[in-house]
């Protein structure tokens, strides 16, 4: 697991462990990025599954109520079947153009 900040924004690259390894990484350094946008880059992994990215749920509802964005980059699930509760889009360019809309919107009290 690699943290890269790029101004409010952190972002997690994935490499080598599971999905459930990951989220439970990202729940024990939690403190480290909750004031921040968060990215998680899963682009490097070669299969994400539905069930993979629901693993995921708990800490983006945690995050997202917090007022910050949490999203999740791949493009080796289908978007079609992400559940609703969680953001997720094929490209990284994509994840900050979300972020953007995203911190529009809580600024105009969205």
């Amino acid at each position: 697991m690699i943290f890269d900040k790029d101004g409010t924004t952190t972002i997690i690259i994935q490499e080598k462990s599971t999905i459930v390894e990951l989220v439970k990484k990202l729940q024990a350094t939690y403190p480290k990025f909750k004031n921040d946008n968060v990215i998680v880059n899963l682009s490097v992994m070669n299969k994400v599954t539905l069930q993979d990215i629901i693993e995921f749920l708990e800490i983006s509802n945690t995050h997202r109520r917090a007022k910050h964005s949490f999203v999740i980059v791949t493009d080796k699930a289908s978007l079609d079947e992400m559940p609703d509760e969680l953001v997720v889009v094929p490209t990284l360019k994509e994840a900050y153009d979300i972020i953007e809309m995203e911190e529009m919107e809580r600024d105009l009290g969205f």
